[in-house]
């Protein structure tokens, strides 16, 4: 099975492992299945740490070498999910979450997340 983890996900699986709900931490121990972070994950960490809003031991640089260890794949922006964000409705607008329901949604992946805007949309989650 593939996932994608939402921007918390990963963040609570390397910092807040208990803030996981069972089926989420299931999923990504699973050696089994592909697991994903968006590289725009890693756009929102870069800007909210910029802003102060978040703290995170060895900044970014740290975030991809902490993504490479634990076995995720980095997932890159592709022409079909802007297409995708592009036919979205509003239901939500955080252009983070919107960019990675378009990817789950274009790359077939399940999307790992609390986030109950989120699960609002036709995408395949899990928590």
């Amino acid at each position: 099975m593939k996932y994608l983890l939402d921007t918390h996900t990963v963040l609570w699986f390397f910092d807040h492992v208990d803030r996981l709900s069972e089926k989420a931490l299931g999923a990504i121990l699973d050696p089994a299945n592909e697991k994903y972070v968006s590289i725009v994950s890693v756009w929102e960490l870069a800007i909210k740490i910029s802003l102060g809003k978040l703290k995170f031991y060895g900044g970014v640089k740290n975030f991809f070498a902490i993504v490479e260890e634990n076995g995720f794949t980095l997932l890159p922006i592709k022409e079909e999910y802007l297409t995708q964000v592009e036919n979205l409705p509003f239901i939500h607008r955080d252009p983070f979450d919107r960019m990675l329901i378009a990817s789950a949604i274009s790359d077939e992946i399940n999307l790992i997340t609390a986030d109950d805007n989120i699960r609002q949309y036709n995408v395949r989650w899990l928590w």
